[in-house]
């Protein structure tokens, strides 16, 4: 074996510098048993809405499957870690995954659900390729590397990230900089145009059957010579992620080409993929035109904080546009005035999915665009109403749900934990409750929206479990009083009735 090339099977590749320190491969499984939901259940967060019976039946329910689809690593797999079941079809998907575990973080007290994503770096190639689909059973890939649906949506760094924001876990932000520095360089050699844009498909950004490509192309599995708007916006991400990390670590020296790329891609991606006209971003065609089709990919932009500040109202203003994504459930993933939607959903033509709606949650609070913490309130509050109202008629949750019912989407598959964990969990937490953790400034924002007595119980933070619990009160412009414990020291910032509250909570479970 040669200093600058490794062997992997019949396949040679140079390798990347990033991924040779990769220390995932040789990590060993454990072999402690598989925590059971009887038994982890006292060890979850506890939320409390009054007179919302349902919704916390709907949150059990959640962590009930997400228990039952626990996974022992197989050694001879090739995984590394105990995860949790994609619940699709026996591969554990990268997509899905990353997902998965912007919820599981807050059953960390119970199981470790964020090293799922070890078993992704653990099959790391050895230039930076990860596949986005692997084998439970026997570690086999699904595509080949070369396939243009081999790989991605890239989510991994913000994943990881958004469980730093709860943890404050130094020591795996160490762990991931190198594979996802890996990866991150892999996609920019292999997934990139001459003009540094980055392309896709249908399946390989996660949206399998979305019609945004060229006549004659298939919408799967063809790039169809397009920068992808989504992908263009998760590489800028990736980078800014990987940035901070970088300066968390102390190896901001490291960092420059991603600040490099990030400024170059911020700056095409606002040149050349904006219609002025509809105040959208859409997917550039080999011509240099601009495809037309709205679809909810591109507020990748808006949580990956390229959006100038003179166009967020006009690109924000499409989601609550009733022709376009305010339809009776939202957000639908494509637009309501594209001819391809379809009222049932029709997989990726219309129907409403976890990590779509998370992520334009998350780029509405990242925006600071005025309005926009009211409107993620409201586009939280009706989703999840609908999600419980379909567990309440059927028992279940599903993959997706029609944009127009707000009942089962067509297709989709059911007791679905699955990336439908999010909707009862965080987005009930993050953006109903309003309460989101920052663990880089060791404080809890909360945004203060309902009425009733509401919070959470068993509330996990930097290691610690706090107490966060909002009286009820008369209406949203009186102050109500609040119940806050903790057991770590932390500041809770709340803001509610157009006033900021600060209290500083020392850690002796002694506070307010």
């Amino acid at each position: 074996m040669h200093d600058k090339f490794t062997q992997n099977g019949n396949l040679f590749y140079v390798t990347d510098p990033y991924a040779a320190k990769n220390k995932y491969p040789s990590k060993e499984p454990s072999d402690s048993p598989l925590p059971l939901y009887k038994d982890a259940n006292e060890l979850l967060p506890e939320p409390v809405w009054e007179g919302h019976d349902d919704v916390l039946r709907t949150y059990d329910k959640a962590w009930e499957i997400a228990f039952r689809n626990l996974r022992k690593a197989k050694k001879e797999a090739g995984f590394v870690s105990d995860f949790i079941d994609t619940a699709f079809n026996g591969f554990l998907f990268m997509w899905d995954s990353s997902f998965i575990v912007m919820f599981g973080k807050y059953g960390i007290k119970a199981f470790n659900f964020q090293q799922t994503l070890d078993n992704f770096y653990s099959h790391q190639h050895r230039d930076g390729f990860i596949s986005r689909e692997i084998n439970e059973q026997d570690g086999r890939e699904q595509f080949s590397r070369d396939d243009p649906a081999s790989t991605g949506p890239n989510v991994l760094p913000w994943a990881e990230w958004e469980y730093y924001q709860t943890t404050g876990d130094d020591t795996r932000l160490k762990d991931i900089f190198d594979p996802l520095m890996a990866y991150h360089r892999w996609l920019r050699l292999h997934r990139s145009w001459q003009d540094g844009t980055y392309w896709s498909c249908g399946l390989a950004c996660g949206m399998d059957n979305q019609p945004r490509g060229v006549a004659g192309y298939d919408p799967g599995s063809s790039h169809a010579f397009m920068s992808w708007i989504d992908t263009c916006a998760q590489q800028y991400l990736s980078c800014r992620i990987l940035t901070m990390i970088a300066r968390k670590l102390g190896r901001s020296g490291e960092a420059k080409e991603l600040e490099d790329e990030a400024e170059f891609l911020k700056d095409v991606i606002n040149r050349t993929m904006w219609s002025e006209d509809k105040a959208f971003y859409f997917d550039r065609r080999r011509d240099g035109s601009l495809s037309g089709v709205k679809t909810v990919g591109a507020y990748w932009t808006l949580l990956a904080g390229i959006v100038p500040d003179e166009r967020k109202a006009r690109f924000i203003a499409h989601l609550d546009d009733p022709a376009e994504f305010k339809r009776p459930n939202r957000v639908p993933t494509l637009s309501a005035d594209d001819p391809n939607y379809r009222a049932d959903g029709g997989y990726w033509l219309g129907s409403v999915w976890a990590p779509t709606n998370y992520m334009v949650l998350k780029g509405l609070e990242n925006s600071g665009a005025e309005g926009s913490e009211t409107l993620a309130f409201e586009i939280a509050t009706d989703y999840l109403k609908n999600v419980v109202r379909t567990f309440i008629e059927t028992g279940t949750l599903f993959e997706n749900y029609s944009p127009e019912t707000g009942g089962r989407g067509n297709p989709a598959k059911d007791e679905f934990v699955g990336w439908t964990g999010l909707a009862p969990i965080s987005v009930l937490f993050e953006y109903v409750f309003g309460i989101r953790p920052k663990a880089l400034e060791n404080k809890i924002i909360w945004h203060v929206n309902l009425t009733e007595r509401h919070g959470i119980r068993r509330y996990p933070f930097k290691g610690g479990s706090l107490t966060l619990i909002c009286d009820a009160r008369a209406d949203n412009k009186t102050v109500p009083a609040f119940e806050l414990e903790s057991d770590v020291p932390v500041t809770v910032e709340i803001h509610v009735a157009g006033r900021t509250l600060t209290y500083e909570l020392r850690g002796d479970n002694n506070d307010r």
